[in-house]
């Protein structure tokens, strides 16, 4: 997904989601600064990571008030440290007060994905093997979700299902077998389309290979039957390792020689980082 789709497909989820905080108004901040008066906010890292989501920490701010400004003193996908003061925010008080939680919301939960890649993707160094993420994301989250992961230095498996042909066990199972499920698939989909087929024991691997598949899933395999079935595969398709793989793990399933290894947790189990905005006050309009 290019960034200008991806930022237009973001402003409808950001608006959804300041709706769900502001029903009717923010009767709190109505009550204590009832007239419109400038001020200015920081944005405070609190603990040491990755950062990722500036863009829509900022897109909060101006979608609510397209006056607000906010400058930064970071990047995503830059490394961060507790305490850091990572930017600015200036506008409308009462805008700086209602954006806040949603704007945080956004930058907490991203930054958290791409610190908890990042730590996984470290461990991949000095081999061929890439981590990807899964479409175990939070509902109306993934495109800030898959964004994060690539910040922290992962790639994007397929983003949805219109986005790559996965033959998982219960379409196996529709089809009948996992020759024939490749057959349909190679019927029905366009030539440039590559066919993944979910693998769950050896006899399968076998018939995947034998089916033309491009690449093969080993899917909650033992590893050394993930080492009997990159063997057999021999380069013949790519290979993808999955099913609960967590940052603790990857090191020894990347020695295996998988091309890929998609971890789900990266986007379920990653825990926020904390980020706050702090000592608001008020300043003289320019």
């Amino acid at each position: 997904m290019n960034e200008i789709t991806m930022k237009i497909q973001a402003d409808e989820l950001i608006m959804q989601a300041l709706r769900e905080d502001i029903t009717s108004e923010d009767i709190t901040t109505n009550a204590v600064m009832p007239e419109k008066k400038q001020g200015e906010v920081e944005l405070i890292c609190k603990q040491d990571g990755i950062i990722a989501g500036l863009w829509v920490f900022e897109r909060v701010f101006t979608l609510l008030d397209p006056e607000t400004k906010t400058e930064f003193y970071v990047e995503d996908g830059e490394k961060v440290r507790g305490g850091q003061l990572m930017g600015v925010v200036r506008g409308d008080i009462r805008v700086l007060l209602s954006g806040e939680r949603t704007a945080l919301n956004y930058l907490q939960r991203m930054s958290g994905i791409a610190t908890y890649t990042r730590q996984a993707a470290d461990l991949l160094k000095g081999t061929k093997t890439k981590l990807l993420d899964t479409r175990k994301t939070t509902p109306n989250m993934r495109i800030f979700e898959k964004y994060a992961v690539k910040a922290g230095g992962g790639y994007n498996h397929r983003y949805n299902l219109s986005d790559g042909i996965l033959l998982k066990d219960n379409h196996i199972g529709a089809a009948g077998s996992v020759k024939k499920a490749v057959e349909m698939a190679k019927e029905y989909a366009p030539f440039v389309r590559k066919i993944e087929v979910e693998t769950e024991n050896l006899e399968m691997v076998k018939e995947a290979v034998e089916a033309g598949a491009d690449i093969i899933m080993l899917d909650n395999m033992s590893p050394d039957q993930m080492k009997e079935a990159v063997n057999f595969i021999a380069g013949r398709a790519q290979t993808e390792c999955s099913g609960n793989v967590t940052k603790e793990k990857i090191k020894m399933l990347s020695e295996i020689g998988v091309d890929y290894i998609s971890s789900g947790a990266l986007t379920h189990s990653a825990p926020i980082l904390d980020i706050s905005l702090k000592n608001l006050h008020a300043v003289e309009e320019m």
